[in-house]
């Protein structure tokens, strides 16, 4: 009996021993760029930005993986926009054929090329529609959410409310810009209206200096005097100058959203439904803090790759990249239904959570808007719509 037991287990042993040494390596690349702080020195980024939710995401993946015979290795490389070309060539080099970037709209484009047609690239934290429309690329993924899905996301939630009239306020940047024009096209698509539109330009300077609170104070009711009836004051402030400021400030007591305020996020810390406590305290015991919009971002394409690997039994990247954007794949990420990807533009589907303060206000898609094919693709850009074109099948 002893011996039977023992070549059973023998048994189920061997062949995951034989499977052991498939090793999958993936890369993240975070771009650091030096510019003005955060409105508040709470948001300043940690130094485990994103690479904490890379090693999460790691650990995730071997849990199943040493059941599958498969082993994750990631290497986590820092540069600067003037090196990141650079660090994406050593790591191609190194053998790496998955990489997720952490890095602006431009130079996500920039490694993208660089990384070539035999690498698979994560796009973690650049919006830009552009990236998933006539800039898309065949090698190049993106985990976070562009500018029209979180914009489609407030605006859903806003006209839901039935708060149509809308002050718009952007900011002088060209993102902010491009923040802009995404919400006047989710406006345009789901009947909102734009009542009147100012920019807030920026003239640079100092903001946490003795007077800051007195000219502030000051000068945003001034600067948001006079304007037409509106429900609801949309900030598109992707560079952080003012919209932090807005709230109390608005001349009209009316609400703020957008880049202040109600905030459309791919994740927020104290999101606890559809098992997200699990998430957050995992990610909190290994990394000593809650997590951001960016680890979530790298987490989901580490989990992205566990789970197409596990599924395919592979460790090529054109297995695991045809895997993901088939019709089969599925990931669990914590917000009450599966996220896919859109083979037109290599976008997570995704919902994204609409927070306010401390608490996560509402998630969108909201239930009353309904699609054909997944009600996720109520965000976005659709397939009708997309000017990616390229052919990923």
């Amino acid at each position: 009996m002893r011996f039977l037991h023992a070549a059973l287990v023998a048994a189920l042993v061997m062949p995951c021993a034989a499977l052991a040494q498939v090793e999958i390596r993936m890369a993240v690349l975070r771009v650091d760029e030096p510019g003005r702080p955060p409105a508040s020195r709470l948001d300043l980024p940690p130094e485990d930005l994103g690479f904490a939710g890379a090693r999460l995401g790691t650990s995730d993946n071997a849990t199943t993986g040493q059941f599958m015979g498969q082993s994750f290795v990631t290497d986590e490389v820092t540069a600067t926009p003037e090196t990141a070309a650079g660090k994406m060539q050593e790591i191609v080099a190194s053998g790496v054929r998955l990489v997720v970037t952490l890095a602006d709209e431009e130079t996500t484009l920039a490694l993208a090329d660089a990384a070539g047609d035999e690498v698979l690239v994560f796009n973690a934290r650049a919006r830009g529609d552009a990236l998933r429309g006539e800039d898309c690329r065949a090698n190049l993924l993106h985990t976070a959410p562009s500018r029209a899905m979180v914009t489609d996301a407030l605006a859903q939630f806003l006209m839901w409310k039935r708060w149509d009239d809308w002050f718009l306020i952007e900011g002088s940047h060209p993102a902010d810009r491009a923040l802009a024009d995404a919400y006047r096209r989710a406006a345009t698509k789901f009947g909102a209206r734009i009542v009147e539109e100012r920019t807030f330009e920026d003239t640079g300077g100092a903001r946490a200096t003795d007077s800051g609170l007195v000219q502030i104070q000051a000068r945003m009711p001034t600067f948001t005097q006079r304007a037409a009836q509106h429900d609801v004051v949309v900030a598109a402030d992707e560079t952080g100058i003012f919209a932090a400021y807005l709230p109390y400030h608005t001349w009209e007591a009316r609400p703020v959203a957008g880049s202040a305020g109600l905030s459309p996020l791919s994740w927020h810390p104290a999101m606890e439904m559809w098992g997200g406590m699990q998430f957050q305290s995992r990610f909190e015991k290994l990394a000593q803090r809650p997590s951001r919009e960016e680890d979530y971002q790298v987490w989901l394409a580490m989990r992205a790759v566990g789970e197409a690997a596990t599924r395919t039994q592979s460790a090529e990247m054109a297995v695991l990249r045809d895997y993901m954007l088939g019709d089969e794949f599925q990931l669990g990420g914590f917000k009450g239904q599966p996220l896919t990807w859109r083979d037109w533009d290599g976008q997570l589907r995704q919902p994204i959570l609409l927070a306010s303060g401390d608490i996560v206000t509402s998630v969108s898609p909201q239930s009353e808007y309904l699609h054909q094919v997944s009600q996720l693709d109520t965000l976005g850009i659709d397939r009708p719509e997309t000017a990616c074109q390229i052919e990923r099948q």
